[in-house]
């Protein structure tokens, strides 16, 4: 994997495929090695680039909270390492907050959005709170336990009742994460601001998918996203979770790639 520095953190991530690209960020607190089935039904036609997230898999978090700022400066560090001037961005519940972030400075990069299982909202009172709290906690607890609580809010029920393959190989990528870097990580995501204002300016082609069984990002906050952006367009994905770009990677893969090739303007 390519590795760049961009500011203190040193960021991999993984090119698949030979074309115009595409990029796809995966969510907390997985690495880009979510996306990959998805992704092989692009790659016949697309380059498609997956950074680990500042953070996350084989990407360093440096000093301090790990920012929606710079995680947006990180994917534009990407996109420059990887020639890729101007692309389709796809993102998952963190890579989506990541995108708002990469759209309010870096817009005239975005082909087109895909936004998936993802909030425009900022948290709540109630919810930094507990972000705050968890950073805290998996410092003194460890990564797995905090992995073991966030298992049953990340997967779709028939996912938990059906798939204990899919959570297996999910659970082995998120146990890569140190505390340490799930604790900056939850604090960069407590300090995001709120979204919906951003929402009403995105002017490019833009498709929501949200699993019907997402308890964390459920179907009502991808209409409301739907909703704020003009001419978007929302799917509803069958016994999918918070992960239902890997509980259904082959719906979510299909669904993307024929969203990007009718969006064009990449390169």
């Amino acid at each position: 994997m390519p590795r760049i520095q961009s500011g203190d953190a040193e960021i991999a991530y993984e090119v698949l495929g030979d074309g115009p690209p595409v990029v796809l960020l995966h969510p907390f607190p997985a690495d880009h090695a979510l996306w990959l089935p998805a992704a092989q039904i692009l790659r016949s036609r697309y380059r498609v680039i997956l950074p680990d997230l500042r953070g996350h898999g084989d990407s360093g978090v440096g000093e301090g909270p790990a920012t929606m700022r710079k995680h947006a400066t990180d994917i534009a560090r990407v996109l420059d390492h990887a020639e890729a001037g101007r692309a389709p961005l796809a993102g998952v519940s963190i890579g989506g907050y990541a995108l708002f972030e990469f759209w309010r400075r870096y817009r005239g990069r975005v082909a087109g959005l895909v936004l998936c299982d993802t909030r425009g909202q900022a948290d709540t009172a109630e919810g930094r709170a507990a972000r705050l709290k968890s950073a805290v906690d998996v410092l003194e607890r460890g990564t797995e336990q905090f992995v073991e609580s966030m298992v049953p809010k990340l997967f779709g029920k028939t996912t938990l009742e059906t798939r204990p393959d899919l959570i297996a190989g999910a659970r082995k990528m998120m146990l890569k994460m140190l505390p340490q870097d799930i604790a900056e990580v939850q604090k960069g995501m407590a300090e995001r601001p709120d979204s919906v204002a951003t929402l009403k300016t995105i002017n490019v082609p833009t498709l929501v998918v949200i699993g019907d069984e997402d308890v964390l990002s459920p179907p009502a906050d991808g209409e409301l996203i739907r909703q704020n952006i003009a001419g978007a367009q929302m799917r509803v994905i069958s016994r999918g979770g918070h992960y239902a770009i890997w509980e259904q990677a082959a719906a979510v893969g299909t669904l993307v790639r024929q969203f990007v090739d009718g969006v064009g303007g990449s390169g």
